[in-house]
């Protein structure tokens, strides 16, 4: 299947994540950082014809549209913490019909994953299709895609601040598209490698280095890992869904 002009992937990036500070621009091998990463294993996607970086308006962010400028990638500035406003924009602006959406802290992101997930998507005649709901796969592999139409519509009428800075909570939590979720045989959503703390960051530059071939594929990790697995301990600790918890509680406090 050659690419489809239909589809485009935004990713979303920031320097002022709570947890990780400037994480998408700190250094993964000595020559490419965190979002370079996560571009250029995109970039293997057959199916992805459009790549847009969508960081926030505010000063601190001008390193990330500095750095898109330099690989020539395209930079959309929207709102920091309304993400579902960032992503709509930026679809809209750059005529986007169907949206792959990938968080810049995926520097492992499996390229022919991706593709086989839109594969997927294109052949259902579906609005949304994700492989988290419940997770299956490895944290740092989540692919999410929804057309331009179910976007807007979501754009409109979510509300609450977690469906706001999440983007996607009011697809499956509402009955009104067409869902589904691609879970795997085996569930190894146990497994991180996304970057949301300095653990995470100290494993994915291990990845890195141990595996020499590129794109690094799901398939590569999972092997260095049974083969390694004293490296699963290096992030074991650290609490994964703190954000979203945070953004649950702002729920309560605007129902009330």
């Amino acid at each position: 299947m050659e690419k489809n002009n239909l589809v485009g992937c935004i990713i979303q990036a920031r320097m002022g994540s709570s947890r990780l500070p400037g994480k998408v621009l700190e250094s993964v091998t000595e020559n490419k950082t965190v979002l370079e990463c996560v571009i250029d294993q995109l970039s293997h996607s057959k199916l992805i014809s459009n790549i847009v970086v969508a960081t926030s308006e505010k000063t601190i962010d001008d390193p990330i549209e500095e750095l898109l400028q330099k690989k020539n990638i395209k930079c959309f500035r929207g709102n920091e913490l309304d993400v579902l406003d960032r992503y709509y924009q930026c679809a809209k602006i750059h005529s986007i019909p169907i949206i792959v959406r990938i968080p810049a802290d995926k520097p492992l992101i499996d390229p022919y994953f991706v593709d086989m997930i839109i594969k997927k998507f294109l052949e259902s005649n579906i609005d949304y299709i994700s492989t988290f709901n419940p997770p299956s796969f490895p944290r740092g592999s989540e692919v999410e895609i929804f057309t331009f139409s179910s976007l807007e519509n979501t754009w409109k009428n979510a509300s609450l601040p977690s469906e706001r800075e999440h983007v996607t909570p009011y697809f499956y939590k509402t009955k009104k598209f067409k869902i589904m979720n691609y879970s795997n045989n085996e569930d190894l959503s146990d497994i991180r490698y996304a970057v949301d703390r300095f653990e995470d960051l100290v494993l994915v530059k291990q990845i890195f280095k141990k595996i020499n071939k590129t794109p690094i594929l799901m398939e590569n990790i999972l092997k260095l890992l049974r083969d390694e697995p004293s490296l699963l301990k290096i992030n074991e600790k650290a609490d994964h869904d703190e954000g979203y918890k945070k953004s649950l509680l702002e729920d309560e406090k605007t129902m009330k």
